[in-house]
C-alpha cells in the first residue's frame, strides 16, 4: 500500500485534535458551578440541622404539654 506508514502510533500519542485538546482542558479548569454547588451543600447541611433539631424540639414541647394537660387534669 502506497503512502501508508505501518508502524503504531507511539503511546504517548493522544491521537485528539487540537480543540478537543482545548476543550477538555478549559472544561477541567472551569469552576464556575463550583460555587453553586458548594451553596447547595451548605443549605442541605442547614436543612439537616433544621429537621434533626425540630424533631428533638418537637419531643419536648409534647411533653411539656402532656404534663400540663396531666396536672390541670388531676387538679379539677
Amino acid at each position: 500500500m502506497r503512502g501508508l506508514d505501518p508502524s503504531p502510533m507511539p503511546s504517548t500519542s493522544l491521537n485528539t485534535s487540537p480543540y478537543i485538546q482545548q476543550q477538555l482542558a478549559a472544561l477541567l479548569s472551569d469552576e464556575s458551578g463550583q460555587d453553586l454547588i458548594e451553596y447547595a451543600l451548605v443549605a442541605a447541611l442547614i436543612g439537616l440541622g433544621a429537621v434533626s433539631s425540630m424533631k428533638g424540639l418537637g419531643t419536648s414541647i409534647k411533653n411539656a404539654f402532656t404534663s400540663i394537660s396531666t396536672s390541670l387534669t388531676s387538679d379539677v
